[in-house]
């Protein structure tokens, strides 16, 4: 198959980037409405149908971005490098990255694995549903020999796992990965222990109680509003595991998923998806229909997530403010909770099975544990078929606690079955990017204050100006220089735990 979308003799080499630009990102928004469909509404027969478009579909894209016609035009536009402007220069960089991470793998390849990662998600949910890991296991397989094979063709060198983080996180390696990680673990195990050491209890009004789904669903729609999430350019709907889908800037589309009986994870995986939605709505629309109209790297992605989810709705001046509003929703199973008892239930630190409820202190933890499989995994110490009882043995170093299935171990995440090996640490990346940009954020306003008086969109404002309109324009170090004036640090983040739980379980 060939493609003669960019074939226009007439245009200049930078024209034809942009006219290549444009078909790309059609490609991606056919590829975005197929995943977005098969999580959202695609009957279970389906599967077979999608499997067999998405192998055309990319290998559609392969051959439009990789041929002759194109690779003189990135090899002449780098020549005159110099005469480009700003997003030129960045569109430049981005699709010759790009090819080389696409062209060196053969496209029936590349094809088959576009195919497979449908199929692979679908059998995922089927084993979870089912707690049958057997179900899944030859499908995860095939995907870790897939990217097996992808690190080789891309022979970068260093350790092995190191071109997946990269796909991520720009520049990001093992051994950055293990001094960051190595600095939260000897922060976060101590204070875990003080906490557990400290016999402090906390009552919460959110176990043992039944929320209706349908006020649940109701509440979803209320935080969206009050966080600034347009309507017009985005929808909720559920999901087995919550995403984002950014489709274009204005239409982006997020999941959450209802639990009568536990109504903090519709709760924060609604605020969590709607940082990453305003992230995609904010993207200056001079980027136009274009590939760089996303966030840059998912590291600055999940910052955007968790500082809406950790740094504000996790915070005493959220429950003080927007209390009333669930107070108003679920009136009887609240009863005589206070915003304060509130705000300690949310925070309360405990070692739990499910990453997407886990407390905001061991969250990382768990980030640690897919970490350190996804390294072995890629170290040729570990297959497909040793991962439940090697993820088990870690949960019970890391946590203490031993899952009792694999619905709740090995098969909580989708992100294996999608392929997506390195996307983990850019959970606790952006946790850590998070407090350095909320430090940054008070310098120019109270974040408490802004939060007290109802004002969510003056966060939505600074978040937009420092970052979300530059979609993928900069690299996170120049995010992070525009937005707080400094290289990143994690001592922010450290610091920030230190002090919130040290408040919470008066740890003097």
């Amino acid at each position: 198959m060939t493609s003669t979308t960019t074939h226009t003799k007439d245009l200049t080499p930078i024209e034809q980037l942009e006219k290549l630009d444009q078909s790309l990102s059609a490609l991606g928004f056919s590829e975005a409405l197929i995943f977005w469909d098969s999580a959202t509404l695609a009957p279970k027969n389906a599967v077979n149908g999608r499997s067999e478009t998405l192998v055309h579909l990319s290998e559609f894209y392969y051959n439009t971005l990789v041929n002759e016609h194109i690779h003189q035009v990135l090899i002449d536009l780098e020549a005159t490098k110099n005469d480009l402007n700003d997003l030129e220069k960045s569109k430049l960089q981005f699709f010759r990255e790009e090819y080389d991470k696409v062209a060196c793998v053969p496209v029936d390849e590349y094809a088959a694995f576009k195919g497979l990662q449908a199929l692979s998600s679908d059998a995922w949910e089927e084993a979870k549903e089912k707690n049958d890991f057997s179900i899944f296991e030859p499908y995860l397989q095939k995907v870790i020999d897939f990217q097996r094979k992808y690190i080789e063709y891309r022979n970068k060198g260093g350790h092995p796992y190191d071109t997946l983080l990269q796909d991520y996180e720009r520049d990001l390696t093992v051994e950055i990965t293990d001094q960051f990680f190595d600095r939260l673990r000897a922060v976060i195990v101590p204070l875990v222990q003080k906490i557990k050491d400290s016999g402090v209890t906390v009552l919460s009004p959110f176990e043992g109680v039944s929320y209706d789904v349908k006020n649940q669903k109701q509440l979803s729609d209320l935080l969206l509003e009050k966080l600034g999430f347009n309507k017009d350019s985005g929808i909720i709907a559920e999901s087995v595991h919550p995403f984002t889908m950014n489709i274009t800037k204005d239409d982006v589309r997020i999941t959450t998923h209802y639990y009568e009986d536990n109504i903090l994870s519709s709760l924060y995986s609604t605020i969590h998806e709607c940082g990453h939605a305003l992230y995609e709505q904010d993207i200056d629309v001079a980027l136009g229909f274009s590939r760089l109209a996303t966030g840059t790297t998912m590291g600055i992605h999940e910052s955007q997530s968790r500082i809406y989810e950790n740094n504000v709705g996790r915070s005493r001046v959220f429950w003080e403010t927007y209390f009333p509003l669930l107070k108003n929703l679920f009136p009887d199973q609240l009863g005589d909770a206070t915003p304060e008892i509130c705000y300690k239930a949310c925070n309360y630190v405990r070692p739990t099975l499910i990453r997407i409820e886990a407390d905001e202190l061991t969250y990382a933890l768990h980030i640690m544990i897919r970490y350190e499989l996804e390294k072995q995994i890629f170290e040729g110490k570990l297959n497909a078929k040793d991962l439940p009882s090697a993820w088990n043995e870690l949960y019970q170093n890391y946590l203490g606690i031993t899952p009792d299935s694999d619905a709740k171990g090995v098969l909580q995440d989708v992100h294996w079955s999608e392929g997506l090996f390195g996307y983990f640490p850019s959970y606790a990346l952006g946790s850590a990017y998070a407090a350095q940009f909320e430090v940054a954020m008070n310098k120019d306003f109270d974040v408490n204050k802004a939060i007290t008086d109802d004002q969510l969109i003056l966060i939505k404002n600074w978040l937009a100006d420092k970052i979300h309109k530059y979609g993928s324009t900069k690299t996170p170090e120049e995010i992070l220089l525009i937005a707080t004036g400094e290289p990143f640090n994690p001592k922010y983040f450290t610091d920030y735990l230190l002090k919130k739980y040290s408040d919470l379980y008066n740890l003097g």
